[in-house]
């Protein structure tokens, strides 16, 4: 008997149907990404331990981690932002500034599995180092946007703030800085818990009542953005930290007009946080209305990350756009301009076996036209060689015997419609590439 094995929890393995749709929107996402200057890298699965620790807050207890045979302490990639920071810093005088990478490679978290989150995923980046001003920012809003709406996406949001916001709410209550994070923290989940429960969440985190009170206000903000923004300005303007928040966010909004994001996708959120402790200036996340899956892009401005690795000043700011929970809402949705199973165009039936030197070359011929061809290399019959194309997902089938080599002739099947035509050989390439349009 053999040994009963399955995926780890939270890992998977992907079909070649699978596979065809992540290369599709992979493929869509690499070229936009490259459309707007960004250049490709790759990093390592595993970094040292000191590289990822202290980087990602609470986050860190999903880090996978282990001790290697040299006996140090290492960890899988828990995203690409703090690996890049640290690719940075090792190539700083090979680099450009401003710099602009783009990267698509797995990472892995020791989180809990649910629907579209997973344990070893893939992650999507773009970032740009070396400039301070939000045009930055609002270009990669612009790519997060050029891509969603090439994949398909007619409804998104993309959300918007400033991690300053909380070192102002800190400056208003009179708390120290180190309560900035708690801030953060609690507001993060006003969308799950409501202004009660980040009240709760606030006492929790030893805010005394009077703070707690003062905190309604700024939790009751709505509106247009616009409104939004004026309605804390009302709150908060006294501060001296609001007037930086208050240049950044509306210039941010206004490279995104420049950009001509439509109005209606970018929603000011001031309750908006972003989970990891490195985030330094403006942050976003795109979000869908249905089916309700949590945020499809994260990002923000993270400008002393380099520093710990460099020890010099470099702004950065960047996004990673989830694949795994783009590709689960586009199969929920059926966002997909095909339905295959496999890249083959046709296959070439092996009859005769006499005749295996002009199959070989008829194939090779079509390969060279790039045409995705397969010669059927197996032991069974014409009618399993059918059920076999049709299993795979094949369309075309090609069956030529003595007769037709006599003749110069073929026979291609088409296999969706059950029909099977006799053409001239040399017409066979001009009827293939029709039936593939």
């Amino acid at each position: 008997m053999g040994i009963k094995v399955s995926a780890y929890k939270g890992m998977r393995d992907f079909t070649p149907e699978v596979m065809i749709k992540r290369n599709y929107v992979i493929g869509i996402i690499e070229r936009i990404f490259r459309n707007y200057g960004f250049d490709p890298i790759e990093t390592p699965a595993i970094e040292l331990w000191e590289t990822l620790s202290g980087k990602y807050g609470d986050e860190e207890k999903l880090l996978y981690t282990f001790e290697d045979r040299g006996k140090r302490r290492v960890g899988l990639r828990y995203d690409l932002t703090v690996p890049f920071s640290r690719f940075v810093a090792n190539h700083l005088n090979e680099l450009p500034r401003p710099f602009k990478r783009y990267q698509i490679q797995p990472v892995w978290r020791a989180d809990r599995p649910q629907k579209g989150r997973f344990r070893e995923f893939y992650q999507c980046d773009i970032d740009i180092i070396g400039v301070r001003s939000t045009l930055a920012d609002a270009e990669i809003l612009k790519v997060l946007y050029s891509v969603l709406i090439k994949l398909g996406f007619k409804s998104f949001t993309i959300n918007i703030n400033s991690r300053k916001i909380f070192n102002v709410l800190t400056e208003y209550l009179g708390e120290g800085k180190e309560k900035e994070f708690l801030i953060a923290r609690a507001i993060d989940k006003l969308d799950k818990i409501g202004i009660e429960g980040v009240k709760e969440e606030l006492k929790k985190y030893g805010f005394s009542d009077d703070n707690v009170k003062r905190m309604e206000d700024i939790l009751g903000v709505k509106g247009t953005n616009a409104e939004k923004i004026n309605s804390l300005k009302k709150i908060l303007e006294k501060t001296q930290g609001f007037s930086l928040f208050y240049e950044e966010i509306n210039e941010l909004i206004n490279y995104a007009e420049d950009f001509k994001i439509p109005t209606k996708t970018i929603n000011f959120n001031p309750f908006l946080a972003r989970g990891l402790d490195y985030y330094t200036g403006p942050i976003f996340e795109t979000t869908i209305t249905s089916p309700k899956i949590g945020s499809i892009t994260g990002g923000g401005r993270y400008d002393n990350l380099i520093g710990i690795f460099s020890n010099k000043d470099i702004p950065a700011t960047g996004s990673s756009i989830g694949l795994e929970r783009i590709i689960t809402v586009m199969d929920e949705l059926n966002m997909y301009p095909f339905d295959k199973k496999t890249y083959t165009d046709v296959l070439v039936a092996v009859q005769d076996k006499r005749l295996k030197k002009e199959l070989i070359s008829l194939t090779e011929y079509l390969r060279e036209n790039e045409i995705s061809t397969e010669l059927y290399i197996g032991n069974k019959d014409l009618r399993g060689q059918i059920n076999y194309a049709l299993k795979k997902g094949i369309n075309l089938m090609i069956i030529m015997g003595e007769n037709e080599l006599k003749e110069n002739t073929l026979n291609l099947k088409i296999l969706s419609e059950n029909v099977q035509i006799k053409i001239n050989r040399e017409d066979l390439l001009e009827e293939i590439k029709n039936r593939l349009k």
